[in-house]
């Protein structure tokens, strides 16, 4: 301490300065992954957890924001200690077969994702009064334009913080007078139930907040910083504030859907019916509010999705990849490319379709095939080869096969539970 006093104070401030901006240049991957997640899907699903359930699940949220940091951590620590991308040791580690199988799950999760963010920008557009078959193409053509022309960042940037509407939440939360002494009890009182609408919905709740897109952008993203391991406690520090970030935002779309629908017995059948929850912020302009967060969301997502899905199984497998490259030359990169898109605009696309129960489906989808890519994770994050000194503590290790254990139990819970009930 008596140290520290004698340093000039023009050096403390220095030191300071170089700390913010040190973080600053680290700043970043961990928060747009975990924010991510509050997008078009992730929005529907937090939703209809409130409208549906009210408050009892919200006890869910101390677990998951657990086992997000848990899962981030763990990819940016391999992220900065190996300078590889998880597709990458996937399939250095594991080989061909292991590896086909946790793209193929990526695959599928990820073209869920995008053909629910398609429906997102259906919902937004209609929100606006312009019909889903003008809005949806456009959109396509807007984002294959992008993608080839590469994502310009400032596009991103807009997008970002049209999403950030969704911060209107919090103070729709408030407004909605909820009774807070019930909302504490819910958070710290778990109650479970065996029956498949809420195992469905527990189950949707952890694939839309650790959505296994995230987990292979967080280390591609720290990848691409060139983060070192002396800037590793700040890129843990990212990934932590991104996740508290993310599900305190997802916690009070909760409370202010079970504070405004839940309680007049009001269920999600469409984008406007979630845009009710606003009310108590903006009042009749609560649908345009929702539509802009949505479309900005939606769009947020669709920037760099389907380009960050054809670079990893591309990667992974071995394929030639890469935008300059013709068809003949990458027919697997932009095969998969083009296919996301068309499979997004077509399902949107298609008439009456419920369009919110859609939206959650994906992300069960999502949180059901999470097992796989958590397994190959954990795995990776012990492997001393690779991670040395760096690789799982004993007591890391048990918390990180006890998440992956529970979110397999859980999925293979609400699997069974579906099987029995057809029966």
């Amino acid at each position: 301490m008596q140290t520290l006093r004698r340093v000039p104070s023009r050096l403390r401030r220095g030191l300071s300065e170089y700390r913010f901006y040190a973080y600053l240049a680290i700043l970043g991957p961990g928060i747009i992954a975990a924010n991510s997640g509050n997008e078009a899907s992730g929005i529907a699903t937090y939703s209809t957890a409130g409208a549906e359930y009210g408050y009892t699940l919200l006890w869910s949220f101390i677990p998951m924001t657990i086992c997000f940091m848990v899962a981030q951590e763990m990819c940016v620590r391999m992220g900065v200690v190996t300078g590889q991308g998880l597709a990458d040791l996937i399939r250095e580690q594991f080989g061909v077969r292991w590896t086909a199988l946790v793209m193929l799950a990526l695959l599928i999760a990820n073209t869920g994702i995008i053909v629910a963010e398609f429906v997102g920008i259906a919902q937004a557009s209609e929100l606006f009064g312009i019909t889903r078959y003008v809005s949806v193409p456009i959109t396509a053509l807007v984002v294959w334009w992008l993608v080839v022309k590469g994502t310009p960042k400032r596009v991103e940037q807009v997008f970002l913080l049209m999403s950030l509407v969704f911060l209107t939440y919090i103070l729709a939360g408030f407004m909605a007078k909820p009774d807070w002494a019930v909302v504490g009890k819910e958070f710290v009182t778990p109650s479970f139930r065996i029956e498949s609408g809420y195992l469905f919905t527990v189950v949707a709740l952890i694939g839309t907040t650790i959505t296994p897109f995230m987990q292979v952008y967080i280390q591609s993203s720290v990848v691409e910083k060139g983060t070192d391991a002396e800037d590793l406690g700040l890129a843990r520090a990212d990934a932590i504030i991104g996740v508290m970030f993310a599900n305190i935002v997802a916690a009070f779309i909760v409370i202010a859907t079970a504070a405004t629908l839940h309680v007049k017995g009001i269920h999600l059948n469409d984008a406007a019916d979630a845009a009710q929850a606003l009310a108590p912020v903006v009042g009749i302009y609560a649908k345009y509010l929702f539509a802009i967060g949505l479309f900005g969301a939606a769009m947020l997502a669709m920037a760099v999705l389907p380009l960050a899905t054809a670079y990893s199984v591309s990667e992974a497998l071995g394929f030639e990849k890469g935008l300059s490259r013709s068809f003949r030359e990458a027919p697997i990169f932009l095969g998969i490319f083009t296919a996301l898109i068309v499979v997004g605009v077509f399902v949107a696309l298609i008439p009456g379709i419920p369009q919110i129960q859609l939206l959650v489906f994906t992300q069960c989808i999502n949180g059901l095939l999470l097992p796989v890519l958590l397994i190959a994770i954990v795995l990776l994050a012990n492997n001393e080869e690779i991670m040395g000194k760096h690789k799982n503590t004993f007591w890391f290790n048990i918390l990180a096969w006890t998440i992956t254990a529970v979110v397999s139990a859980l999925s293979l819970l609400l699997i069974g539970k579906t099987i029995v009930d057809m029966f």
